[in-house]
């Protein structure tokens, strides 16, 4: 019962404060790690379009946010113990726990003005920065097919890694997985030259009323360079004040290693709410740095992701 009023309470969320989304659904591939032979892990990440803005964000993300803020909202800012003695969320009305993702933030793009914001959490707060790093691709004279379309490739190298992008000119929208955008058209695959990320279109379904990320007023601004201290800082003053809200530190530092963020997933819901199994990992240098001990690097929070998104902070 406890779970079904909860589920309730965040269908009437969304219906109060969020309009109709375009969401375009990419199948992700990540390999967590460049030095151990391991499986690819695969979940689901979104691009959701409204208007002139995107909101790339994976798919446990998004379930797992929505959830923190409807508990906010009944002034729950705790979650319950598992008999290891750690932090669990609340599962789902299907019986199924909210996953770790390898995306543990969301980016906010415009596309009038190309402004890509990378936004994290620590509990309640939020830190961001505005990427200031242009995206120059090189379109070259090669069309595949893809899912129907005919696809034009595109390169570029950014964060360390050359990118792949086949991208669909007759979908009239400049924008992309992760913080890519900037190609006459959507790209419906992208991926690096070392076979690290995937992200292949699957789907355009309409919601009308989705669960939605935002900058909050108070959120604290950064720049990619000073990011990872600013970060801390955040975290180290709410420690400092006893907030209460750092108790949902647990559960938001699904991915935190010492770099960037990355993750894995399920089916989409009603309303925006994801309802499948999902998983995750992290990136490396515009992720969470890593705050737990080795000890924990096998646990659930943490897939132990030892291969960032972006390699280079430089370029």
């Amino acid at each position: 019962m406890k779970k079904l009023l909860i589920l309730m309470v965040v269908f009437s969320f969304f219906g109060k404060i969020f309009s109709q989304t375009e969401r375009y659904i990419y199948q992700t591939e990540v390999n967590p790690d460049t030095i151990n032979l391991v499986n690819m892990k695969v979940e689901n990440t979104f691009l959701d379009i409204k208007g002139n803005q995107s909101l790339f964000i994976s798919e446990s993300k998004l379930l797992r946010d929505s959830l923190t803020t409807v508990l906010r909202q009944q002034g729950i800012t705790e979650t319950k113990k598992s008999k290891k003695d750690k932090s669990e969320f609340p599962k789902l009305p299907n019986g199924k726990s909210i996953q770790p993702t390898f995306f543990d933030y969301f980016i906010i793009k415009n596309r009038d003005d190309r402004s890509v914001n990378f936004v994290e959490s620590i509990g309640s707060k939020q830190v961001y920065y505005q990427e200031d790093r242009k995206m120059n691709w090189e379109i070259s004279s090669q069309v595949s097919d893809f899912n129907n379309f005919k696809v034009p490739k595109a390169t570029m190298t950014f964060g360390g890694r050359t990118w792949t992008a086949w991208f669909a000119p007759e979908i009239k929208i400049s924008d992309g997985p992760y913080k890519f955008l900037g190609l006459p058209g959507l790209i419906l695959k992208l991926e690096d030259d070392k076979g690290d990320y995937r992200f292949s279109f699957v789907k355009k379904i309409n919601i009308e009323k989705a669960f939605s990320e935002i900058i909050k007023p108070e959120a604290r601004k950064s720049t990619r360079i000073n990011f990872q201290g600013d970060k801390a800082s955040v975290r180290m003053e709410m420690v400092k004040n006893k907030d209460p809200e750092i108790n949902f530190d647990s559960f938001n530092r699904m991915n935190q290693r010492n770099g960037m963020n990355g993750g894995f997933g399920g089916q989409q819901g009603m309303n925006g709410m994801p309802n499948g199994d999902m998983g995750g990992q992290p990136d490396m240098q515009m992720g969470n740095p890593s705050s737990q001990s080795p000890s924990n690097s096998g646990s659930l929070m943490n897939f132990g992701n030892t291969n960032p998104i972006e390699l280079s902070n430089k370029y």
